[in-house]
């Protein structure tokens, strides 16, 4: 019996200091939206709000269940929409470019012996990761602190509402586990806010 505890003490430490360490978190990011050297072949950075970055990931998304792949030719018209581009406009070695960045920095690998690609484990998380960050807290986040919206512009809607709520403990957590001072009284939930 003594054992059984012990080794479930162990596991529960071991999830608690992942959860608590923010810097893996952040090593994580900083390995994807800076320039790295990989390898030997310097690769450029995939920053964070770039339109093209979110493009490129979105499209990761939507072909992380292909079990063939994808080539660069299937990438080229799903990316070209995105980013409101006329298809013919999106060349093939733009896409050759933006495919050595991906499998630099490990979000895609390419098939043995095919000019085709699959969407990695960490791939799948990072993309997931960036476009759901991006487009449900930052772009929603901004354009409710934004002070002057353009005349005849939404108001705010009940899901972004919502969602701020539901963010609000989540950048508590973020700030306590990054070092931001603690709230005046830990136990209680109002002080949270």
């Amino acid at each position: 019996m003594r054992a059984v505890g012990f080794a479930a003490h162990r596991r529960l430490l071991d999830v608690q200091t992942l959860s608590h360490d923010c810097q893996i978190g952040a090593d994580a990011f900083r390995q994807v939206t800076q320039p790295q050297v990989v390898g030997g072949q310097r690769v450029s950075a995939l920053p964070f709000a770039d339109p093209r970055t979110q493009a490129l990931l979105s499209v990761l998304v939507l072909y992380c269940l292909l079990p063939q792949g994808f080539a660069n030719k299937d990438v080229r018209a799903r990316l070209a929409l995105l980013l409101g581009l006329d298809p013919s406009a999106m060349t093939p070695g733009k896409m050759t470019y933006d495919l050595r960045r991906l499998r630099l920095h490990g979000l895609i690998e390419r098939l043995p012996r095919t000019h085709r690609y699959r969407v990695t484990a960490e791939g799948l998380r990072t993309a997931l990761f960036f476009t759901r960050v991006y487009l449900r807290i930052l772009r929603p986040g901004l354009a409710r602190i934004t002070p002057a919206a353009p005349p005849g512009a939404p108001q705010e809607s009940s899901l972004v509402r919502r969602g701020s709520q539901l963010a609000r403990p989540l950048c508590v957590c973020w700030e306590l586990c990054c070092g931001a001072p603690r709230p005046a009284r830990r136990h209680d939930a109002t002080a949270l806010f």
